[in-house]
């Protein structure tokens, strides 16, 4: 056995093992220059990771944010992404349990800067964490098969009605649950309660306009056959204090001027397929 070549193999393999790391690892983030973020300290900024933007949120939440490949994407991701770029740094964004999210135990234990997720904005959430101005407006809606004869939650008597757990779709199915004699079936993200209807495990499912409008675009045998008037709007989380307030800050300005300039429109109709009702 020739023993020097072989080694030399080996360390020329490990090297290109690293290299393929770092560029999966880097394929997380998104625009910017990162490296720096001077521009974050200069503007009051401190980051939990230097050079980076650290956003949490629950995936998958189609079309706000899910994973294409090994990159999250989506609606919300590119509206953070305007401030990534504003403080010349990259986005990373980190998967952890939509209640840390909105309690603000992710941002006080330092595992992120901002939080995302088609969040609405509620007292509650406004007394825990610091959040943006509002960027959408949304509403609940039920979705079910199209064949399953349900047209509303009075439809549901005595049958199961999937809730995503931790949102404000569950709160409303559990506030209506007694008068309409269904049982709420609890789900930790989105897809699980998509698939559970489709399969014939619950009867019928309420989230959010977007979220469903979107899957019933790619699932003919589903459809939204009721929407609910909550008046929600969608705001991004950040801490209570410290730098949270000034990324709320940065995000408000931002959000101003792309609806002004039209960037925010164009990001819009990109997940929508339309632009924003006016």
């Amino acid at each position: 056995m020739n023993i020097v070549p072989t080694l030399r193999k080996r360390r020329a393999q490990a090297v290109a093992s690293v290299a393929v790391l770092a560029l999966a690892l880097t394929a997380c983030g998104g625009s910017g220059s990162g490296g720096s973020d001077d521009k974050a300290k200069a503007a009051g900024i401190t980051l939990v990771k230097p050079g980076k933007l650290t956003i949490c949120t629950h995936l998958p939440y189609k079309p706000f944010q899910y994973k294409d490949g090994t990159k999250v994407v989506g609606f919300d991701v590119d509206l953070l992404d305007l401030v990534a770029q504003d403080l010349g740094v990259q986005y990373d964004v980190v998967n952890i349990e939509w209640s840390q999210v909105t309690s603000g135990a992710a941002f006080q234990a330092k595992k992120c800067d901002m939080g995302m997720g088609a969040m609405t904005i509620t007292p509650a959430r406004q007394a825990a964490i610091s959040i943006t101005d509002p960027y959408m407006d949304a509403t609940q809606v039920l979705m079910a098969k199209k064949d399953s004869g349900i047209k509303s939650l009075a439809d549901l008597r005595g049958k199961k009605l999937g809730a995503q757990a931790d949102t404000t779709g569950k709160a409303y199915a559990d506030k209506n649950a007694q008068a309409n004699g269904y049982t709420v079936i609890p789900f930790n993200d989105l897809a699980l309660q998509e698939n559970n209807v489709k399969s014939g495990r619950v009867d019928a499912a309420i989230n959010d306009n977007g979220v469903l409008y979107d899957y019933v675009k790619d699932n003919p045998d589903m459809g939204v056959v009721a929407e609910f008037n909550t008046g929600e709007q969608y705001g991004f989380g950040a801490l209570k204090d410290g730098s949270g307030p000034k990324l709320v800050a940065k995000f408000n300005e931002l959000l101003k001027k792309a609806k002004s300039d039209g960037k925010y429109n164009e990001i819009y109709k990109k997940w929508f397929g339309v632009e924003p009702k006016k």
